[in-house]
């Protein structure tokens, strides 16, 4: 390990130093001094709880904070660079850590975005605004079906799992939502010990592979997900049928990775190379997977089940609304996944160029239902790239009831964005499961910083509503956010998009509509060649 090396080192060469000053000749004692000084600073690097790069990286560590001292231009240049080219812009980062650190978020001059650019977007104030509420939004979560409901936060932890993230970072992660009164999202690898320690509210993730509720050949175990969603910390369970960031594919953890640990929470042989399907085994049809949510729910004891997808085709979208019409019974939550959604690893094809961006799925799958009159029944909650305030009040006018971060809380607990998520080699111990690492997050303090940030995002999504003129999410309407469409023009959203009345589909689909609807089927997803032939390339 780098700090045990390089605490040794200067350990000797201050001695070497000394003894060269006493023995040799007196100018060693500048030599000395320095590799002493040296030597100090190390060890309180290493002693210190707040930094975890610096008792990763005790002494050489401090060049991380020196170029932010140096910034923007030396910072952005060397930190804001991103694999997948779709980085936090600076302000955002600095956001985002000085929030978690309890400093006020305000900036000098002005701001540094191209006001003029295509695309840009802006929130409409208003002329008089009203008093900002006192208390936090909170969404009610549980259909008619439901029988425990919950009340969500207007912010939450979205999808990490254990494996993906370190133990100390879960554990920040749930202390941190056990403070503040929101929910942590187990993502699909199972609930592990490190998840309820803290007593934290829980999201249950169930994936193509069923980990913690699984049988030895990979189905789905009834017994096994009663018996863990009847903890009292699991509030929700969730049925993740696809992630924005690599949708429509499964994923591999090799089995030297799947330590004793991450065995007892998949519930998988430990030291076996452990896979998440592509696809499902529960359902192959829309019926079937609202008959399979349903299921959950009773399982669960009537607690709220959903789904979270990114979304593909509307079709399908369509097909599932009319397979809740069908069975009677509905999801109490969906989860929107927008493609910029982040992960660990995923190939940059998918990363770039599969999947809806959060934008267009939000508001395809609120107006599917309300088209179809569910709304009002299923809560929506949106995920990909939620880092501030005007994210969450953003969504919320497209669609959202909610919203859940994974990228904002891994920065707040102390993610650098060093892009080593899939290396084991995370220098602040956040996505790693080698413990020295990981051992550099300390749980108390970070857990602190999740809940500032938390409580500070969510009180200025408050402020922005009230600067609107709206009292609550309930107030916020399309017409309240605009965009950009050319130099000399710019729309709001109720011009931009159509927005379906309640039932409108049931009623008269409008042309815009008309062709999906038609071709959306309860009984399969897609598009069924029977009904719908393939002519583009001279197949029927």
């Amino acid at each position: 390990m780098l700090r045990i090396a390089l605490l040794g080192s200067l350990t000797v060469l201050s001695g070497a130093a000394v003894a060269a000053a006493l023995l040799v000749r007196p100018g060693w004692w500048v030599a000395a001094a320095i590799l002493l000084a040296l030597l100090a600073v190390g060890v309180a690097d290493v002693v210190q709880r707040r930094h975890s790069v610096l008792r990763n990286y005790p002494v050489v560590g401090h060049l991380r904070y020196l170029l932010e001292r140096i910034r923007p231009e030396i910072q952005q240049y060397f930190v804001e660079r991103n694999v997948d080219g779709r980085p936090f812009d600076r302000d955002t980062r600095t956001l985002i850590y000085e929030r978690a650190k309890g400093i006020a978020g305000e900036k000098a001059f002005g701001t540094e975005r191209d006001v003029n650019e295509v695309g840009y977007e802006y929130l409409l104030h208003a002329t008089v605004p009203v008093p900002v509420p006192t208390e936090p939004h909170r969404v009610r979560v549980g259909g008619p079906d439901c029988t425990r409901p919950y009340e969500m936060a207007l912010l939450n932890v979205s999808a990490m799992s254990f494996g993906a993230l370190s133990a100390n970072a879960l554990r920040a992660l749930n202390r941190g939502a056990a403070l503040g009164g929101f929910a942590h999202d187990t993502g699909e690898g199972g609930i592990s010990r490190y998840h309820l320690e803290h007593g934290g509210d829980l999201i249950w993730e169930l994936g193509s592979g069923y980990f913690g509720a699984r049988t030895p050949d990979g189905d789905f175990d009834p017994a096994a997900f009663a018996d863990k969603a009847a903890h009292p910390a699991v509030r929700c369970v969730s049925l993740k049928l696809s992630q924005g960031a690599k949708p429509g594919i499964g994923g591999v953890l090799p089995g030297p990775k799947v330590s004793a640990e991450i065995a007892e929470a998949r519930g998988v042989p430990p030291g076996v190379t452990c896979e998440s399907p592509a696809a499902h085994r529960v359902f192959t049809t829309p019926r079937e997977l609202v008959r399979f949510v349903a299921r959950m729910r009773e399982l669960a004891g009537g607690k709220p089940a959903g789904i979270k997808l990114c979304v593909g085709s509307r079709v399908d979208v369509l097909a599932l609304c009319k397979a809740m019409l069908a069975e009677g019974t509905a999801p109490d939550f969906v989860v929107v996944d927008g493609s910029e959604g982040g992960t660990g690893a995923a190939p940059l094809e998918y990363e770039d160029h599969v999947g809806a961006p959060l934008t267009e799925g939000l508001m395809t799958v609120h107006n599917a239902l309300v088209g179809t009159g569910l709304r009002d029944r299923v809560r929506i909650g949106a995920s990909g790239k939620i880092a501030n305030g005007s994210d969450v009040v953003k969504r919320i006018i497209q669609g959202a009831d909610y919203t859940n971060s994974a990228r904002a809380m891994m920065m707040a607990v102390g993610c650098i964005q060093a892009q080593r998520c899939h290396t084991n080699t995370c220098p602040v111990g956040v996505a790693t499961q080698d413990p020295r690492r990981a051992a550099a997050l300390d749980v108390a303090d970070k857990s602190e910083r999740v809940r500032r940030f938390q409580a500070a995002t969510v009180a200025e999504a408050r402020r922005l509503m009230a600067s609107m003129g709206s009292r609550g999410p309930d107030e916020l309407a399309p017409y309240q956010l605009r965009r950009r469409i050319g130099h000399m023009d710019t729309r709001s959203y109720a011009e931009l998009f159509d927005w379906l009345e309640p039932g409108e589909l049931l009623a008269e689909p409008p042309p815009g509509w008309a062709g999906d609807w038609n071709l959306a089927s309860a009984d399969h997803f897609g598009r069924d060649k029977a009904h719908f032939g393939v002519v583009s390339r001279g197949y029927t």
